[in-house]
């Protein structure tokens, strides 16, 4: 069969635990047809679902959410090859063809196929303890609903036959004559799938884990999730407005109201190596350095460090020039913003000629211990201080409580401006000072200034192309990036606001899978 979904019923290569949840190695090939019969066996195919994130976090999802946006660029974007242009540089044609968007097609898929395999065959195994049969039912629930949401906003968009559609939905395991018959379903039925998933996630999910499952999906990142999923909705392409910012505030509240969360006292805890999974985090994927091969280990020190550097950014390993801030991003940073000097750099002095190069990295995922592509840092996908915005912009897009808004708004201000800063630029007086509801001459304003605060906040933890996506703010945003790179000439089409589907799953199924518009139907 071709490589339409990877939907395949074969065995898959599932991924077990020998020490604990983080520690993710793959020690043997399991045959489906002697496994998933035991409480063991469903764990072991939960922490598949887990590891398969690896890969869409590894090198798919910053590219997708990060770079398409005027926050990250490549650093050596001259000698890029076209895959690379295309994400980067709205003058240059995105095609079909991507490896990138192929990669997060495929490997989403992989991960949804896992999620099923759990889904379908924990009712059939035996369980000791009855109450983790749910649970770990509700675990593969999250993890699909997360994938899927993804892949709506990545893929979701206005097809060339007029229809709003999402991907294709694959809710069951699926025999090959099944998989081949699958189309793409209108976006709201995926993100229905995607509600129902997070619900049952909510019902069944522990409110927190100890020792070894630290890191596992508790009850609070589902409504989190559920909360975010409800923002989107009602914003952009499905504008469902006010009804949808309604339940989104009623979920980021169970979410603030829950006692186990808070911000951490320095923005700089969040990305220290050794303080992961804290109490303002709702849901990481989790790396673990030192396992055979690497293969637990994240790479983002040298996905991130300037192509040209030495020693002077990472210790060794081959850097990639990925992921590059902008100098647009450099300038979103109110002056002593803590934030820039932790997420950041401006450049780095070369060691050979003592030249400062201002050749812009991301900091913020920087192991000092290692280098290579074997690190321990965690990737925070879903935290309280993004909860806090989005519940702040909720509550003034309903017009229902500016105060409280503000309260939230400012919470964040706060933790940045007490979190300790580049110790050779002391920080002005006035840092990061609290805002007014006067600041702000209308609801445009205030959420203009949320938005700037997401930005800076959020820096390249892969929120702000979708976040101007949903706020149709992309249109402007994305216009004057480009005018500032250079493309005078470039003309906006809202076809740029969902990624084209991938050749291959067209080339599976020609004129059945339909395309977005904007892009080659075949």
């Amino acid at each position: 069969m071709k490589k339409i979904l990877l939907l395949s019923m074969t065995a898959l290569i599932l991924s077990s635990c020998s020490k604990d949840f983080i520690e993710l190695t793959p020690p043997s090939n399991l045959n489906s047809s002697d496994f998933y019969k035991t409480q063991q066996d469903i764990n072991q195919a939960t922490l598949s679902a887990y590891a398969s994130l690896r890969e869409l976090y590894n090198g798919t999802y910053y590219r997708l959410g990060e770079i398409r946006s005027d926050n990250t660029t490549y650093s050596w974007l001259a000698g890029n090859p076209a895959n690379e242009k295309g994400i980067d540089e709205f003058a240059s044609p995105l095609l079909p063809e991507n490896n990138f968007l192929m990669d997060c097609w495929d490997d989403s898929y992989h991960t949804i196929l896992r999620c099923n395999l759990v889904l379908g065959r924990s009712d059939g195994a035996t369980f000791t303890d009855e109450k983790l049969r749910n649970q770990y039912k509700a675990e593969a629930s999250f993890i699909r609903a997360s994938t899927y949401f993804w892949l709506n906003r990545v893929f979701g968009g206005y097809a060339l036959n007029g229809e709003l559609l999402g991907v294709i939905k694959a809710d069951k395991e699926l025999t090959p004559d099944e998989a081949y018959q699958l189309r793409r379903v209108p976006l709201e039925e995926i993100y229905e799938l995607i509600i129902s998933d997070l619900q049952f996630a909510e019902a069944n999910l522990p409110e927190n884990y100890g020792g070894s499952d630290k890191g596992r999906v508790a009850k609070a990142a589902a409504s989190a999730l559920l909360g975010k999923v409800y923002m989107f909705m009602a914003g952009y392409p499905l504008n469902k407005g006010n009804e949808f910012y309604t339940k989104a505030i009623e979920k980021f509240r169970e979410v603030i109201n829950n006692g186990q969360y808070a911000l951490v006292a320095s923005y700089a805890d969040l990305f220290d190596v050794n303080k992961k999974n804290s109490v303002e985090s709702l849901f990481e994927i989790q790396y673990m350095k030192g396992s055979p091969n690497g293969v637990t280990g994240s790479p983002w020190n040298n996905n991130f460090a300037p192509r040209f550097s030495d020693k002077e950014v990472v210790l060794v390993g081959d850097k990639s020039g990925q992921n590059a801030p902008t100098q647009d991003m450099s300038n979103a940073y109110e002056t002593g913003d803590p934030r820039k000097y932790v997420s950041m750099r401006d450049g780095w002095v070369n060691a050979k000629t003592g030249a400062f190069e201002t050749d812009k990295y991301i900091r913020k995922y920087y192991d000092v211990a290692t280098s290579g592509s074997d690190n321990g840092n965690n990737w925070i996908e879903l935290r309280l201080a993004d909860i806090y915005l989005l519940y702040a912009e909720a509550l003034v897009r309903t017009g229902t409580d500016q105060a409280t808004a503000l309260v939230y708004l400012n919470k964040i201000r706060e933790r940045a401006r007490n979190t300790p800063g580049d110790p050779n630029a002391p920080a002005p007086a006035n840092l990061l000072s609290d805002y007014q509801l006067a600041d702000f001459a209308n609801d445009q304003a205030f959420l203009l200034a949320i938005e700037k605060e997401r930005r800076v906040e959020l820096a390249f933890e892969n929120h702000r192309w979708f976040d101007l996506v949903r706020t149709s703010r992309a249109k402007d945003v994305m216009i004057a990036e480009q005018k500032a790179d250079g493309f005078n000439n470039f003309t906006w089409s809202d076809d740029a606001l969902a990624y084209p589907i991938p050749m291959t799953v067209m080339q599976a199924n020609p004129q059945q899978i339909i395309q977005n518009k904007g892009y080659t139907q075949l």
